[in-house]
């Protein structure tokens, strides 16, 4: 199989066992949270996003990594590891808390989007060993990521009774 093939067919399949798992595990939990409980746990994974910056080091990737993909990548990433780790830090103060949530995933989303983009762009499936050791981002954490993006989504925007302990 080709590298773009193989690329191709590892992101399908990251997407399938995590969707898998999902389905089966993280979605019936987090359903079932309190709201801020649940928007809580997706801050936390997401807080791990300042690893993208490793797609900047050189002797990880390779030097003919596409810049385009490789920079917007990495600095999207750390925006949205540090807006959720503000989101956590602010989880006393909710209104902020929220403020927090909210831009997280909008800049995550959006930072996923245009790394698709990019990685079409430059045609990264048929270069993926360029990722060198960060190959595993983009075939296990990113379907992760963009899956609980859509959960998060859907929990802020379905109707919620307002009690004092969801603000």
């Amino acid at each position: 199989m080709s590298p773009q093939v193989l690329f191709q067919l590892h992101l399908v399949l990251g997407y399938v066992a995590w969707l898998l798992c999902f389905g089966a595990y993280i979605w019936p939990k987090l359903k079932s949270m309190a709201p801020f409980e649940a928007q809580r746990a997706i801050a936390t994974l997401h807080s791990f996003r300042f690893f993208g910056l490793v797609f900047l080091l050189p002797g990880v990737v390779s030097p003919d990594l596409s810049a385009s993909f490789a920079v917007f990548a990495a600095y999207g990433d750390l925006a949205t590891g540090v807006l959720a780790m503000l989101a956590l830090l602010t989880a006393r103060m909710r209104p902020l808390f929220w403020l927090f949530v909210a831009a997280f995933n909008v800049v995550g989303s959006m930072d996923l989007v245009v790394d698709y983009y990019h990685a079409i762009q430059t045609d990264l499936p048929a270069h993926a060993g360029d990722l060198g050791a960060t190959y595993a981002i983009p075939i296990i954490f990113v379907p992760v990521l963009a899956i609980t993006h859509v959960a998060a989504f859907y929990l802020m925007l379905r109707h919620q009774p307002r009690t004092a302990a969801s603000y």
